[in-house]
């Protein structure tokens, strides 16, 4: 199974957001410019993470995105779903799990299986754990460039 590239960039932008100050807003180019995204196909991701309730926008003069809760409180299966119709392993699987074939598949209970550990698994990882190993990668990334 394959994520498709909006649903990666998602958690990248959302991993980049909560890096910076959870009180500051975080403008969609500079999150686009940081992780080499376009700042239109960022801004539409933002715009659904917004439906999403998983991120805010504040307008103005210094406005961007923030957080909308707490990074312990976002986990990674929110945040790939509010940009995807369906974290499923394949395509005639509905979000429930359910078969949209019209003959009986006999290969059901593994997609469905897969699917299930797939939810689980990312449903166990949280925004705050991604952005802590991010921030551990990205010292040690500062570390070797002074050496």
């Amino acid at each position: 199974m394959r994520l498709s590239t909006k649903a990666q960039y998602a958690v990248r932008a959302m991993v980049r957001l909560s890096l910076e100050n959870a009180d500051t807003p975080v403008s969609s180019k500079a999150i686009a410019d940081l992780e080499g995204i376009s700042v239109t196909f960022l801004e539409q991701i933002l715009a659904k993470l917004r439906r999403g309730k998983i991120v805010r926008s504040v307008r103005g003069p210094g406005g961007g995105f923030v957080l909308a809760r707490p990074a312990e409180e976002i986990r990674v299966d929110e945040i790939i779903e509010s940009v995807e119709e369906a974290l499923m392993p394949v395509a005639c699987m509905d979000e429930t799990g359910e078969c949209q074939c019209e003959e009986l598949c006999f290969t059901h209970m593994v997609w469905a299986g897969l699917g299930h550990r797939i939810k689980k698994f990312l449903a166990s990882i949280t925004l705050d754990e991604l952005s802590r190993e991010a921030s551990v990668i990205r010292q040690g990334t500062r570390q070797q460039r002074e050496i």
